[in-house]
């Protein structure tokens, strides 16, 4: 039983596909099936059920990923950690965010205090974010909504209100605050499922027993101030994101909820070794957006 045998097992039991596995690997197919044949053939019991070309994970094959998982993560951070302690190099750090536009500031900031570092970035959903944490594909993941699982845990990055964002010429425009109530005919534009916009709006409309009337919907939240400014419909912003489009032509209403709030959270695999890099990211994280939070007016440390 070698490490290669056990790497190919891993990703084809994460897959329960052969041929995506090998596509995952870059190798050919028939590689892959006689490795795990050679290696149910070394352990004395199938590792998968079959059924014609599909395979699906039993319970012999489970009760040995959990092994293997907590193998080669181990050697992983043994890699990363000697090569911490050797300075090898400066290491590297990548991070998945549900949309990557608020981090611009701070991978800016990042990248010109420690140039040695490579960062990768992934634009990913709350699902998404939790099989790359658990797969160790990310380091951190900024995350708008709770992430929860063995091994996880978080530090608060900010907590800040969601504003309603209307055109200038809107007839709501010349208002201060608003109920969901008076909204319920309102279009809205917003994100997918899977969104923390969408969540939150759905979750108000829910509050008084109403679905929102949706008129546009995108998996890239940067793009709702261009839409709402354009007049196709209302939305959720947080209040982060209003010093930068003083120029858009936008009015800001407070909704009367007391849950109209966003948190977000740095969340990362508290299990596994923090390298130097990604512990410099984690800390230059933390002061970028108390930084950002110290300059809002309604800011609550």
């Amino acid at each position: 039983m070698d490490l290669l045998s056990l790497r190919y097992f891993r990703v084809v039991a994460r897959r329960e596909h052969i041929s995506r596995a090998a596509e995952e690997l870059r190798v050919a197919q028939p590689s892959v099936s006689r490795t795990i044949a050679r290696l149910e053939a070394e352990l004395g019991v199938p590792l998968f059920d079959r059924h014609g070309r599909a395979i699906r994970l039993n319970r012999y094959g489970a009760a040995f990923l959990t092994r293997v998982e907590r193998v080669l993560d181990e050697l992983d951070d043994a890699r990363r950690e000697l090569a911490d302690a050797a300075g090898l190099d400066d290491g590297s750090v990548s991070v998945a965010a549900e949309t990557l536009l608020p981090l611009t500031g701070l991978l800016t900031g990042f990248r010109a205090a420690y140039p040695g570092v490579a960062v990768r970035c992934f634009q990913s959903t709350p699902e998404v974010m939790l099989h790359q944490l658990g797969s160790r594909q990310v380091d951190f993941c900024v995350a708008s909504q709770p992430l929860t699982g063995p091994g996880l845990g978080a530090v608060r990055l900010l907590h800040e209100e969601v504003l309603l964002a209307v055109p200038a010429d809107h007839p709501l425009a010349g208002r201060e605050r608003i109920a969901v109530a008076d909204l319920a005919r309102e279009p809205f534009i917003t994100t997918g499922p899977g969104h923390w916009q969408r969540a939150l709006l759905e979750r108000l409309f829910a509050s008084i027993g109403r679905r929102p009337v949706i008129s546009c919907e995108g998996e890239e939240p940067g793009a709702t101030h261009h839409l709402v400014a354009a007049g196709l419909g209302v939305g959720l912003m947080p209040s982060l994101a209003v010093p930068d489009l003083a120029r858009v032509p936008l009015a800001w209403l407070r909704l009367d909820a007391p849950d109209c709030v966003r948190t977000l959270n740095l969340v990362r695999r508290e299990d596994s070794y923090l390298s130097t890099a990604a512990e410099r990211f984690r800390d230059m994280a933390v002061a970028h957006f108390a930084a950002r939070a110290a300059l809002r007016p309604d800011a609550d440390g």
